[in-house]
């Protein structure tokens, strides 16, 4: 694993970074496979990113999209990761609806749906069971708490390593999930992070002895490249360490 940290000035400067860094990996991956395989995050820190990106001129139907995790609410909900997504860059490039690969939420049964998505995943990679495909880029972000995807502290999803998709538990809300070996699978990982608020799960993270249980981003530890770029308000503190 190659681990790379920066720490920038502010939350714009870590978008443009984040972008730059993003279009760097996509033309990488385009260059030695011939398409890009991308797993979005949720949340609010990288929607500037999706919008900075629906201004790019790229191939776009030479990259396929994917999504780490999901609420378990529909698309077209205020909280789905989709949505998000969707309206700050899908809807706006002329990207191919097959490129787009959403979590299903719509069985009414989130073990189901994180079964179809796993079979998704199997036949577009072209992998049998309990094989795990390699993405080239997967953007994750990092609660309060630690947790990344829907990989929450203490929690069961943790634990599976024998499937690519797995239920999330935030507050008895079931969230579809990576599980944390098809997140460590991946080629270049890239971590974005901003806020003071994250700075004592960041502490613990980095720590030469913190607990995975308790702060599951620890987990995150890839085959390609682990990116970490962090606001100074994030980052701060750890300046000067890895």
């Amino acid at each position: 694993m190659k681990k790379l940290v920066e720490i920038l000035p502010n939350k714009q400067t870590l978008i443009e970074r984040s972008l730059a860094l993003m279009l760097e990996k996509i033309q990488t991956a385009l260059r030695e496979r011939g398409q890009c395989t991308l797993a979005l995050s949720g949340g609010s820190t990288p929607k500037p990113l999706y919008e900075a990106l629906a201004e790019q001129s790229l191939p776009w139907e030479k990259i396929h999209i994917f999504w780490g995790d999901e609420r378990y609410v529909p698309a077209d909900h205020p909280d789905s990761n989709e949505r998000m997504a969707r309206q700050a860059w899908l809807d706006r490039i002329d990207i191919p609806a097959a490129n787009i690969h959403p979590m299903p939420t719509g069985a009414n049964d989130p073990i189901k749906d994180a079964q179809s998505y796993e079979a998704e995943l199997q036949q577009f990679f072209g992998v049998a069971a309990g094989e795990f495909p390699a993405l080239d880029i997967i953007l994750l972000g990092m609660g309060d708490d630690g947790h990344t995807a829907s990989l929450f502290p203490k929690t069961d999803a943790l634990q599976v390593c024998d499937r690519l998709i797995t239920v999330g538990n935030k507050d008895g809300q079931p969230r579809i999930t990576f599980t944390i070996p098809l997140i460590n699978r991946a080629n270049c990982i890239i971590f974005l992070v901003a806020g003071e608020s994250k700075r004592p799960a960041l502490a613990q993270i980095f720590s030469s002895s913190g607990d995975a249980i308790a702060y599951p981003s620890r987990f995150v530890q890839p085959q390609g490249e682990l990116w970490w770029l962090l606001d100074f308000a994030a980052g701060e503190e750890l300046e000067g360490r890895e």
